[in-house]
């Protein structure tokens, strides 16, 4: 089976900048795990809108199946998530495109 390449928001580095060490530590795993199994965490509403819990966070994330990409957006907590999912609903065409510019900068 075919991996999937993960890449990360400028967003969601800098919500990953400010988590603990332990926090960094099983996201950077989990980021991991996606590569082999994209499609862990929780469908929200798209079989390609994810989300993963871990502690009283969530990683939202988007799986775009026909390229074999992972493009992980927010982490946020449970107060804010649905805004942050509202959000990425209506800015799907901004994620593919900041998607397709860390793309052509590699």
């Amino acid at each position: 089976m075919e991996r999937f390449r993960v890449f990360r928001s400028e967003h969601y580095k800098n919500k990953l900048s400010n988590l603990d060490k332990s926090e960094k530590d099983r996201v950077v795993k989990f980021e991991q795990t996606l590569k082999e199994q994209p499609f862990s965490g929780k469908p929200l509403g798209y079989k390609f809108l994810r989300e993963k819990k871990f502690g009283s966070k969530r990683i939202l994330f988007l799986v775009y199946e026909e390229h074999k990409y992972i493009f992980l957006v927010t982490i946020t907590d449970k107060k804010a998530q649905q805004q942050e999912i509202d959000l990425i609903k209506t800015s799907l065409d901004i994620y593919k495109d900041e998607l397709k510019e860390i793309l052509n900068d590699i």
